[in-house]
């Protein structure tokens, strides 16, 4: 048997030991058992001559697994703060994109929308959210739109489409689209611009 594994055989057996010693041998109730009591039983330990060794290589264990665990927790720490830091950098980049991000469900309700759609639909955020993003449109449009959300469905690469919309007073706008289909969710992401003024 190798150095490691006599090692680890030999924590195991002192665990066990320390075990029974908190738990009377009734192990169900080891949750139960306070830290002043385990405390308190390594310390009859580590006093009594024949057992102060096992104490001693039990209490290095224990204050191993204290770093490991403060370690773990430090790193934990870390990566929240960087993935917390990694989503309000794509929430901004998003929110401030010169294009137009919309998410759909699957009646084309806008569950949500940036700065760019806003602009883009000509009106209020409040009055966009919740607002079948189809009423904007005219019924080829629509259409169009439906064609493309049942090609999302299916998994297909995301094509781009000319969508016309109804006319706010004189103005009439057409803008490009594309839809794709948000996994997590079920629901739909449509990016849209406008096109390119002709020269």
């Amino acid at each position: 048997m190798s150095h490691l594994a006599e090692s680890s055989s030999y924590l195991s057996g002192l665990r066990e030991r320390a075990t029974g010693q908190l738990t009377g041998g009734v192990r169900s109730d080891l949750a139960r058992t306070s830290t002043s009591e385990a405390m308190a039983v390594l310390y009859k330990l580590a006093s009594s001559p024949s057992t102060a060794g096992d104490a001693l290589a039990l209490l290095h264990e224990l204050q191993v697994h204290q770093v490991e665990v403060d370690m773990q927790h430090e790193e934990l720490r870390h990566s929240r703060a960087d993935l917390e830091n990694h989503l309000a950098r794509q929430t901004n980049l998003v929110e401030r994109a010169p294009a137009a991000f919309l998410v759909i469900d699957e009646t084309t309700v806008v569950c949500e929308i940036n700065r760019a759609g806003v602009r883009l639909l000509g009106a209020a955020n409040h009055g966009v959210l919740g607002q079948s993003f189809a009423s904007f449109l005219t019924a080829a449009s629509n259409a169009q739109l439906q064609s493309m959300l049942a090609q999302a469905r299916a998994g297909a690469a995301p094509q781009t489409c000319e969508l016309h919309f109804l006319p706010q007073g004189d103005v009439s706008r057409t803008l490009l689209c594309t839809a794709d289909k948000e996994v997590s969710s079920g629901r739909f992401i449509l990016v849209l611009l406008a096109p390119a003024a002709s020269s």
